[in-house]
């Protein structure tokens, strides 16, 4: 059967799923155009739906669809018909709430004078609760999204002015999030206490831009401010931005997950720039786990600064021993069971001359259920490599994560019930090495307490409600 929009493939089951983007600009009258783009540039981080809803001071515009920017505003007309100086926008991939036309974001909501749109990275905790207690007193819920809950405690808000509503209905939330709000004639951007998810502050001449990875910036010429704080909430009107903060927390929880694997290398998030890390957790992973060989490959393309890091370090030679087809779409349909082994032939092809004889290093970012990695090192070995070690710059993967990425339950993670030297047997390569936790979390300008490291350790940063959906599709 053809796969539906938004499906899961086994080209990407072995890896952690993207999370969703944010892009909000207030100030200029190109405001749907610069989302459009910046959407664009964060089209890694959710590919199942996306939308752009903009705002002239009097009047709301939106337009939101299944698919890709680029298959959503497929024509001229659809941005030039979100007019106004203000605008948010969202790619979504679903961790709380099914794949489906429902939950495209941004949500739109009408409360008494106010109209509102919102969109959220991320996932809260203790969702199943607060919508219970909504349902409870008579609340309708139009998603299955846990995004919507922050709309209706908007409504619900005896405070006065959007800002300290927003204030009061964001501080009944538990776990990770960042959002952007919309009104008519004001731009609102908020992170959680503990600064889960990454989301900065950009300038555009006299705008003011929201983004969550400042790569979003650079492709409209914006210029990076500041991250957006823990637990801060901006208003931004013709006035300029003014702040108010949720209540404190004084340790930190950024997802440590991003420096490793989602954001885009050329992006700044948390105060660091991405490709920096990455490299560093390469010469760490080669003086925790070296080994003798002729060549260095990476596992493309996440794993291709990790790779410099460790050739750097270790002296062996960097090599392009895997290609990639980048044309390999979310919809790729699975063919019939006996010719299933060629989906990893699909996205990768080795590079015989190359390989062919080499004692060669494979540097990847993370091994989730090891069936693709597996299934690659069956093809390095077809490709003539006289032995295959394999090095990962990130720790044991042994839990799942309940703040935002799509990650299997336990029971399917390799790591979670075998030791190195079984993973290392059923992966089939004459040695493995991973990262340790204590030499990831040294290689950052943060504490390692400021860190979320969940998946790595199974002690995680707040309290997870007992059946919580884990990240998974309805």
């Amino acid at each position: 059967m053809a796969e539906k929009i938004g499906e899961r493939t086994a080209l990407s089951e072995d890896k952690p799923a993207c999370e969703c983007a944010l892009f909000g600009l207030y100030g200029n009258r190109r405001a749907a155009d610069y989302t459009y783009f910046g959407l664009y540039s964060l089209q890694h981080r959710g590919q199942e739906s996306c939308g752009i809803v903009s705002a002239n001071g009097e009047q709301m515009f939106a337009h939101r669809g299944m698919g890709q920017i680029s298959e959503v505003f497929f024509r001229r007309r659809l941005l030039k018909n979100l007019k106004g100086s203000a605008a948010i926008g969202h790619n979504r991939y679903s961790t709380t709430g099914s794949s489906s036309p429902a939950n495209m974001q941004p949500l739109l909501i009408k409360n008494q004078k106010t109209r509102m749109a919102a969109a959220h990275n991320g996932n809260i905790t203790n969702s199943r609760k607060l919508k219970a207690n909504l349902e409870k007193a008579g609340a309708i819920f139009q998603t299955t999204s846990d995004s919507e809950l922050v709309m209706h405690f908007f409504a619900r808000s005896r405070k006065r002015g959007v800002l300290d509503k927003l204030v009061d209905a964001l501080g009944r939330l538990q776990g990770a999030f960042c959002f952007v709000f919309l009104t008519k004639d004001k731009l609102f951007a908020a992170r959680d206490p503990l600064g889960f998810r990454p989301l900065c502050l950009g300038k555009l001449n006299g705008a003011w831009v929201v983004a969550s990875e400042s790569c979003a910036f650079d492709i409209i010429g914006a210029k990076y401010v500041r991250d957006v704080q823990p637990g801060e909430v901006i208003e931004i009107s013709k006035k300029g931005p003014r702040s108010k903060y949720l209540p404190v927390r004084k340790r930190r929880a950024h997802c440590i997950f991003e420096h490793i694997y989602f954001a885009r290398p050329d992006s700044r998030i948390f105060e660091e720039n991405v490709d920096k890390v990455r490299r560093r957790l390469g010469h760490q992973l080669a003086v925790e786990q070296p080994v003798d060989a002729d060549i260095v490959i990476a596992v493309p393309d996440s794993s291709n600064t990790a790779a410099i890091g460790y050739s750097e370090e270790s002296g062996i030679k960097l090599e392009v021993g895997l290609i990639r087809n980048h044309y390999v779409g979310r919809t790729f349909i699975m063919p019939e069971q006996e010719v299933r082994d060629l989906d990893v032939k699909v996205k990768f092809n080795p590079v015989r001359g190359v390989l062919k004889g080499q004692r060669v290093i494979i540097v990847d970012d993370s091994i989730v259920r090891g069936t693709t990695a597996r299934k690659l090192i069956q093809l390095i070995r077809q490709a003539g490599a006289k032995e295959v070690h394999f090095r990962v710059s990130s720790p044991p993967i042994i839990s799942p994560c309940y703040y935002g990425i799509d990650m299997p339950t336990k029971k399917e993670l390799i790591a979670s019930d075998k030791t190195v030297e079984k993973i290392r047997r059923f992966l089939g390569v004459d040695s493995l090495g991973y990262l340790s936790l204590k030499g990831m979390l040294k290689l950052s300008k943060h504490p390692p307490g400021a860190f979320c490291t969940g998946c790595f350790s199974g002690k995680y940063p707040t309290r997870v409600e007992k059946n919580h959906t884990k990240n998974q599709l309805d």
